[in-house]
């Protein structure tokens, strides 16, 4: 049995349903209407002890609830979870010593206070031995070279410092499974690697299971092998990053540089993204688009400076994904 069992688990909200201006806002008042919105829609998936899972989606697709549900803030309205035998939104006291959170816009830490003492305060309300304590401070003091702001307040921290310091917080009581919800955002590219090679270490040597919800792909491709990806409350994809790519195996993307400001017109079959008013992106199907006949329309039409060719990158290939039905 795996660590963690999702079996088709639903969840509904109910959502204020009335017509706008003041004459709906009174109606609303004596006889309030609502109508059900379908968060998630039968997911099921399974995940083994220490993997490193992405778990992606547009926004609105259904990932804050499911991972909700998954730390036990919520439950489901039918299916069943089960995370190492323990059923989260039953069993929550036990539950929450076994897991930790990072979330990328929210802090755990005290803000006047140093974090230091935010450490001391979360060792306390998580019973956390002294030894063990000791240990892991030391060891992620080590790691995410915290050492020169452990005694400065937190709201002097920079933003990467923050994070390093959220993410040791989180970790401070040895949990078993971490979600991490934008554990990079708005860090700089140095600390942005910095924290990646740290989340791997700590899953190479403590196994310790994690599940990733992020934007940046580059997280999900620098830390897991596998990607599951919903949709609308639905899962649309479960597999690895190599997977994912295949789907799209024919795909191409052909970087144009303009040497004048230019909106390129539509072509059919081609996806076109402006990177900036002098650079284009077209992605497209080589089955369906020869590209010397692309190639050609381009620098015919256009004041074409340069072009290269390649293959897209994962964040367009995710994108397409979103666009499309189910997939896998």
């Amino acid at each position: 049995m795996s660590f963690i069992e999702v079996d088709n688990i639903c969840k509904k909200y109910k959502v204020s349903k009335r017509k706008s201006g003041i004459p709906g806002m009174v109606a609303n008042l004596f006889a309030p209407k609502f109508e059900d919105k379908e968060a998630v829609k039968n997911i099921s998936f399974s995940i083994d002890k220490g993997e490193m899972v992405g778990f992606v989606g547009p926004n609105g697709a259904g990932k804050s609830t499911t991972i909700k549900m998954l730390s036990g803030i919520l439950y489901p309205d039918s299916g069943s979870i089960s995370v190492g035998n323990t059923i989260p939104y039953k069993q929550r006291k036990e539950y929450v010593g076994r897991i930790g959170v990072v979330f990328g816009q929210k802090s755990q830490l005290q803000w006047d206070l140093p974090v230091i003492d935010s450490f001391e305060l979360l060792k306390a309300i998580y019973s956390v031995p002294d030894d063990v304590y000791k240990k892991n401070l030391d060891r992620y003091t080590e790691l995410l070279d915290m050492s020169k702001f452990l005694k400065q307040p937190v709201r002097q921290l920079s933003l990467g410092q923050r994070m390093r310091a959220d993410i040791a917080a989180a970790l401070l009581h040895s949990p078993e499974i971490v979600f991490f919800d934008e554990p990079t955002i708005g860090v700089d590219v140095v600390g942005k690697e910095n924290i990646r090679n740290f989340i791997r270490e700590l899953n190479a040597e403590d196994k310790v299971t994690m599940l990733f919800t992020t934007h940046d792909m580059q997280d999900i491709e620098k830390t897991c092998n596998r990607l599951i990806i919903i949709n609308k409350g639905s899962k649309i994809y479960d597999g690895t990053l190599d997977g994912v790519r295949k789907l799209h195996g024919s795909s191409r993307q052909l970087d144009v540089f303009f040497a004048n400001d230019v909106s390129v017109s539509p072509i059919p079959n081609v996806e076109i993204e402006e990177v900036d008013k002098r650079h284009s992106q077209l992605i497209f199907d080589g089955k369906k688009v020869h590209i010397n006949d692309l190639m050609s329309h381009l620098l015919s039409t256009y004041n074409v400076k340069d072009m290269s060719i390649a293959e897209p990158d994962i964040d367009s290939i995710i994108r397409k994904i979103y666009s499309k039905e189910k997939v896998a």
